[in-house]
């Protein structure tokens, strides 16, 4: 496995991947799109064992969304970094859009798309879930 690295808009925050990416997805929830500021979110999930900080660990601040879910992002730009779960300390979710080369994977579902953005239409053939999958 090539080991991944990612990085915030700024510079300050760096990680490194040293395991799979699993379970793409976008999420189109409101909550992802309000955190993003996009359409959707493009997301895997990483065993927090294979996440480690290069730089700038300090720098990430957390804000609890909903209950038990963490959105962790760079306190100095804003960039999503991940998020973790109080009822799964096993791993994260992994924004897609964070890393700085190809993740080797591909989101391969939507989910929520009950509450996606109403100027946005979904043009792939990927499966659609209404919640979460």
């Amino acid at each position: 496995m090539t080991k991944l690295q990612g990085s915030c808009l700024c510079g300050g925050v760096r990680y490194q991947i040293n395991g799979p990416l699993t379970g793409a997805l976008n999420c189109h929830c409101a909550m992802c799109r309000k955190a993003h500021g996009a359409a959707f979110r493009s997301r895997a999930r990483v065993l927090a064992r294979d996440f480690g900080f290069l730089q700038g660990e300090a720098l990430v601040k957390f804000y609890e969304s909903s209950p038990g879910t963490h959105r962790g992002f760079c306190g100095v730009c804003g960039s999503p970094i991940f998020s973790k779960f109080d009822d799964d300390k096993s791993g994260y979710g992994l924004p897609l859009g964070g890393l700085d080369s190809d993740p080797g994977v591909k989101p391969e579902l939507h989910v929520y798309v009950s509450s996606k953005a109403p100027w946005h239409d979904i043009a792939d053939r990927l499966p659609k879930y209404d919640e979460d999958a």
